[in-house]
């Protein structure tokens, strides 16, 4: 052996032994796929008209969580997922035009531990995810874009229905592939559809992996958010489904959910936040049931997309010892965009539609209003876990209380990974997450001790075992939720001694973020 080949050994090694280097035998795969505004009761497996047969497999041989938490906001909530942090924690609660701070992110620390890390999809910062610890990423780095076209009008087209047109100067938002940014971004291809995209970028990825190396997917859809746009042949599938109205919807949704078991048993239907569907006119009824059919097959295209993922995964061997999470970023979006100089039909290119607070309270079902808030309609999401190789009890509702914190504790458990003190020469806060692997796996099953936080603008909330105080704007509300899963009787008068110990829990975990 020559000296330069034994000194490039020995250099080899060191880098080698530096990281751990996990087998494809011992170490799963992990997926973690997140949709954007989608509410609590929109899959089939949560109560569901919607077809959604991909997803629905994963929660019946997988396992559904009812009690799972997000931050009822879009960038806090993805800033908590990612760094198992609260995003007061980060710098995250009020902007989202800085670095994440004071954190290890899920693509640090999964190629700390040997991962392959790829990221697909919608980020809603202004950092690059390859400068955080993914070896791809490509996707939207800003908030909402436009489906069909994020850039400029394409020749034969009407105008791109965009946010940044109505601002001057002229905004876009940034697409990023393999790292590199652009603004605007107009793909070539009419056959552009961002939820398609973002499943071709992960699966050529997925294609190129050494066999040996498990990796890490995070796939962070844009769909069902706004503006609602869809392919007409998945429209077709819906365009007389939601002509009765919003009451016999949410009925029928709620009945299911009973029948499903993802509802406690003493639950009722909270009270209605929707118009009457009687009251409408014809015009009025025909543009409401076209848009709900528009968000219904946004969802369907979802569905159909990680049904994509799945075929892969099965094709190569890999699915049984891969686990996948499901999750939604905050509960179903009353919020109305209103762009000037958008035409056309609901559901195409030029027409940026907003679901809307009526079909947002049916998209929410059982639970009362929506994101921004903190009650249960704003920041209850479904969560499901799949793992074939490891899951024993396959079908199993768990009502264990768990927040986009957990995350992060969760995987690194799962991935065998070590927490760092420090990171790049910053101070790494320790996360407030709780591990549920146990959960997970079935190897436990154990009540949440310690209590969860919210906060988001002018709602805030604190849940200490059954007992939630909760406020958006006004004076705190007091709910038991074990009796009262869907918060319709405030129990603030009747028992003001719990509610002042929830406030001083609130107020002493507040005051190290200002956020009042």
């Amino acid at each position: 052996m020559s000296f330069k080949i034994f000194i490039s050994l020995i250099v080899f090694t060191a880098l080698f032994n530096c990281q751990k280097a996990p087998s494809q035998s011992s170490s799963p795969n992990v997926i973690l796929i997140l949709v954007d505004d989608m509410g609590y009761s929109d899959l089939g497996a949560y109560g569901s008209e919607i077809a959604t047969p991909n997803i629905d497999r994963l929660a019946f041989e997988g396992l559904r969580f009812t009690n799972a938490y997000n931050t009822s906001k879009c960038f806090p909530s993805r800033a908590a997922i990612l760094t198992g942090l609260y995003s007061q924690q980060t710098g995250y609660h009020k902007s989202f035009r800085q670095p994440l701070r004071n954190a290890i992110t899920l693509g640090e620390l999964f190629q700390s531990a040997g991962y392959t890390t790829l990221w697909s999809g919608k980020h809603h910062s202004t950092e690059n995810p390859v400068d955080r610890g993914f070896d791809h990423y490509s996707g939207l780095l800003d908030g909402a874009a436009n489906h069909f076209n994020p850039g400029l009008k394409r020749e034969g087209e009407g105008q791109p229905a965009q946010k940044g047109l109505s601002k001057t100067p002229i905004s876009f938002r940034n697409w990023v592939i393999e790292g590199e940014i652009f603004n605007p971004y107009t793909p070539k291809s009419k056959a552009f559809y961002s939820t398609d995209v973002f499943t071709d970028y992960a699966l050529d990825w997925m294609e190129q992996i050494e066999s040996e190396k498990p990796f890490f997917l995070y796939l962070s859809y844009t769909a069902p958010h706004d503006p609602l746009m869809a392919w007409p042949e998945d429209i077709e599938k819906y365009k007389d489904r939601y002509s009765e109205g919003y009451e016999v919807i949410r009925n029928q949704r709620f009945e299911k959910q009973k029948q499903l078991g993802v509802l406690p048993d003493n639950t009722v239907l909270s009270r209605a936040e929707h118009s009457n569907w009687e009251t409408l006119s014809v015009a009025e009824k025909a543009k409401e049931s076209r848009t709900m059919a528009v968000y219904a097959a946004m969802i369907d295209r979802l569905d159909q997309n990680i049904g994509r993922i799945l075929k892969k995964l099965e094709q190569e061997g890999k699915l049984n010892n891969t686990l996948i999470l499901f999750t939604s970023d905050n509960g179903g979006s009353s919020e109305v965009v209103d762009l000037p100089g958008g035409y056309g039909e609901i559901g195409t290119l030029t027409n940026w539609k907003s679901l809307g607070k009526n079909w947002a309270n049916v998209s929410n079902t059982p639970y009362r209003e929506y994101k921004n808030w903190s009650h249960e309609g704003g920041i209850k999401t479904p969560l499901i876990a799949y793992w074939p190789k490891q899951i024993k009890n396959k079908g199993l509702v768990t009502h264990q209380a768990v927040h986009f914190i957990d995350f992060l504790p969760t995987l690194q458990e799962v991935a065998d990974a070590d927490y760092p003190k420090k990171l790049n020469g910053n101070v790494i806060i320790p996360s407030p997450g709780k591990s549920f692997l146990s959960q997970i796996i079935g190897d436990a099953s154990t009540e949440r001790n310690d209590p969860i936080f919210w906060q988001w603008q002018h709602g805030k909330a604190v849940r200490d075992g059954n007992w939630k105080l909760v406020a958006y704007k006004g004076e705190w509300e007091l709910y038991n939720l074990k009796n009262d899963p869907v918060e319709e009787k405030n129990l603030v008068q009747e028992e003001p001694e719990k509610a002042e110990d929830l406030k001083k829990l609130y107020a002493e975990w507040a005051k190290q973020f200002r956020t009042d």
